[in-house]
């Protein structure tokens, strides 16, 4: 009995049935090509082609290769971190002020119970954050982005990543982090903010502690979810647990780590 497949010149199987409304049909891997759509030159063909053509390397395909090896990359450095806790804040707070100093201190409290300290690793609070787990001999993770005036991981970390993508420096964020303290901050930790919201009141994430720190610079922002927002019905009643909202360091920092049992002999 004869074939109805027969071996296409460019590497593919070529379809030779009498009556094909869209003209033949090409199999180029799990991909199914007919007509106008069937490519003039196989995978082979321009896999071992010598071109100077480099727009390939800007081409989606080819950005997947680079997200994954993102992930692998991220997992392969944290996975074996142990527990952690995430703290977000502004780039933009200087040294020796009162919300740096704060995060300073909530670096080392956090460090003190041998859990490791995640922040986005740039200036500001995060590296205050970072300073005071480095200070207390703890694990200090900065977890940077590529940004066109970013300014580099601080000098505080001593485990860091610089990623390409927000997706997955906020997939590593959420995946290695038992906790989170935020900061007052702007646009991006508004949006980190929101990410761990998002993921725990949908239950995407397991139940993870939110605190906020700074009751006067987060209550009118909660005042307006809790009224307006829900109040026209936008969201559903806020879980009354999902987050603290502190201004004691030792009180953000309890909480925060309250997922993480207590180690024997921690401090």
């Amino acid at each position: 009995m004869q074939s109805n497949n027969e071996e296409n010149a460019n590497g593919g199987q070529t379809m030779n049935h009498a009556e094909e409304p869209l003209g033949r049909t090409y199999s180029q891997g799990p991909v199914l090509l007919r007509g106008k759509m069937i490519p003039s030159e196989s995978t082979s063909e321009r896999f071992l082609r010598n071109d100077s053509d480099t727009d390939w390397l800007h081409r989606d395909p080819w950005r997947v290769l680079r997200i994954q090896a993102e992930f692998v990359d991220g997992f392969g450095s944290l996975a074996e971190l142990g527990p952690a806790v995430s703290i977000f804040g502004s780039a933009r707070v200087e040294p020796n002020t009162k919300d740096y100093k704060a995060a300073v201190a909530m670096g080392a409290k956090i460090a003190e119970r041998d859990i490791a300290v995640i922040t986005g690793g740039g200036p500001g609070i995060m590296e205050a954050a970072n300073k005071g787990a480095a200070k207390a001999g703890g694990k200090s993770v900065g977890l940077g982005i590529e940004l066109p005036h970013e300014q580099g991981l601080n000098k505080w970390i001593n485990l860091g990543m610089t990623f390409r993508y927000f997706f997955v420096r906020k997939t590593m964020f959420m995946k290695y982090s038992s906790g989170v303290i935020v900061c007052p901050g702007g646009f991006g930790t508004l949006d980190e903010t929101f990410e761990a919201l998002t993921l725990v009141q949908t239950q995407k994430v397991a139940k993870m502690p939110i605190v906020l720190f700074d009751s006067a610079y987060w209550r009118g922002l909660f005042d307006w979810i809790d009224g307006p927002v829900r109040e026209r019905g936008m969201i559903s009643n806020i879980d009354p647990d999902l987050v603290t909202i502190t201004d004691d360091i030792d009180e953000a920092v309890d909480v925060a780590t309250s997922m993480v049992p207590r180690q024997t002999g921690a401090h």
